[in-house]
C-alpha cells in the first residue's frame, strides 16, 4: 500500500477515483480524472513548503539507494568490507556499468522494514563504512573508473563503537581523499544529507541534489532542540535553516538539481532513476572535455569557496 502524506490526500483521492473509473470501464471519466489529477499535482508540488519537501526526502515509500543501484546499473559486483574492522551495511559499493560506462557507485542505505533497517542500521554508517567507501573510491581511481555517490543517510552514526573506532577521523580522512581524487566524480542526494554523515560522500566534481531532498548541518529537530528547546518548532528551524535544494543551488552550495517527476521520486521511480543516470551521463561526459590538472583545480577552487562572503 503506498504511503501519502497529509498534504497529498487530494491526489489520493483522485487517484483512487481513477482506479474506480477504470474497473467500471468508464474511460471517459478516467480522461477527465486524470486531467484533474495533472492540475492537483502542479497546484501542490509547485507551491511546497520548506517542511514538506523535508517530509518528502524522508518520505517511507522514497527510493533508496539500492533501488537506484538495481534500477540503473547492469553486470554489477558488490564490494564488501573496509579490510580493518568489518563490513559495515549502511554504505553500498558496487562495480558495474550504467549504459556503456564502467562505473563505481557508492551509496548509503537506510533500509526498509524492521529486521532490514537494523541490518542498516537505519542508514547511519560507522567509520567502518566510510572506509568502505574510501577503499571502493581508491579502487576506482587506480583503473581510471568514475564515481557516483548517493547520498541519503540522517547522519553518522553516533554510538560508543563507532566513536571508539574514530567516527571523526573516517569522515575527515573522506573529505581529505575524495577532494584529491583523481578520477571523475559525481555525488546526488537522493534523501536526506544529514551532517557530516553526508558530506564524507559527498565531495565530487559535480554534487547535485534530487528536486525533493534536503541537505543540513543538522537536522531540523536538533535544530529546534538546540535553539528553542522546543521540538514544536520544526518547521520554523526547517524554514531558517534553508536546506532545500532549490535554497542551496541559490547560495551556489550545489551544482544542479536533477529534475526528478514533479509528483516525486516515491511515486514514479524508474524516472527518477533515469534523471539520475541521465544526469551522471552528462556530467562525467563535460568532465572527460577536462585535463586531470584542470578538473582538479576546479574541484579544489569549488571547495575552497564554500562559506566565502564580502562584507
Amino acid at each position: 500500500m503506498a504511503t501519502f502524506l497529509d498534504f497529498e490526500n487530494k491526489i489520493k483521492s483522485i487517484q483512487e477515483d481513477i482506479i474506480s473509473a477504470r474497473v467500471r470501464h468508464d474511460e471517459p471519466a478516467v480522461k477527465i480524472l486524470e486531467a484533474d489529477l495533472d492540475k492537483a499535482v502542479a497546484k501542490i508540488f509547485n507551491h511546497l513548503t520548506p517542511f514538506q519537501t523535508l517530509q518528502l526526502a524522508r518520505h517511507a515509500d522514497r527510493p533508496y539507494a539500492l533501488d537506484y543501484i538495481n534500477l540503473i546499473m547492469h553486470d554489477k559486483y558488490e564490494i564488501h568490507g573496509d579490510r580493518h574492522f568489518r563490513d559495515d551495511a549502511a554504505i553500498l559499493c558496487y562495480l558495474g556499468y550504467i549504459g556503456d560506462e564502467r562505473v563505481m557507485v557508492i551509496g548509503e542505505q537506510k533500509g526498509r522494514g524492521t529486521k532490514n533497517k537494523i541490518i542498516r542500521n537505519f542508514g547511519m554508517p560507522h567509520p567502518e563504512g566510510y572506509r568502505k567507501a574510501l577503499r571502493a573510491a581508491k579502487m576506482a581511481e587506480k583503473f581510471n573508473i568514475p564515481v557516483l555517490m548517493l547520498v541519503d543517510t540522517p547522519g553518522a552514526y553516533p554510538g560508543v563503537g563507532a566513536e571508539e573506532r574514530n567516527q571523526s577521523e573516517a569522515i575527515a580522512r573522506n573529505l581529505l581523499e575524495f577532494s584529491q581524487l583523481n578520477t571523475q566524480t559525481v555525488a546526488v542526494v537522493i534523501g536526506e544529507g544529514g551532517s557530516g554523515g553526508a558530506l564524507a560522500i559527498s565531495v565530487a566534481d559535480k554534487f547535485a541534489m534530487m528536486r525533493y531532498s534536503i541537505f543540513s548541518v543538522i537536522s531540523p529537530e536538533g535544530c529546534s532542540a538546540i535553539l528553542w528547546s522546543d521540538p514544536k518548532k520544526v518547521k520554523a528551524a526547517t524554514n531558517a535553516m534553508k536546506i532545500t535544494s532549490a535554497d542551496l543551488k541559490e547560495l551556489n552550495l550545489i551544482d544542479d538539481i536533477v529534475d526528478e517527476p514533479l509528483i516525486g521520486a516515491h511515486r514514479e521511480t524508474q524516472k527518477a532513476a533515469t534523471a539520475i543516470s541521465e544526469y551522471f551521463l552528462k556530467s562525467l561526459s563535460s568532465l572527460r572535455e577536462m585535463s586531470d590538472e584542470d578538473r582538479l583545480e576546479l574541484r579544489y577552487n569549488k571547495l575552497t569557496k564554500i562559506g566565502a562572503y564580502s562584507e
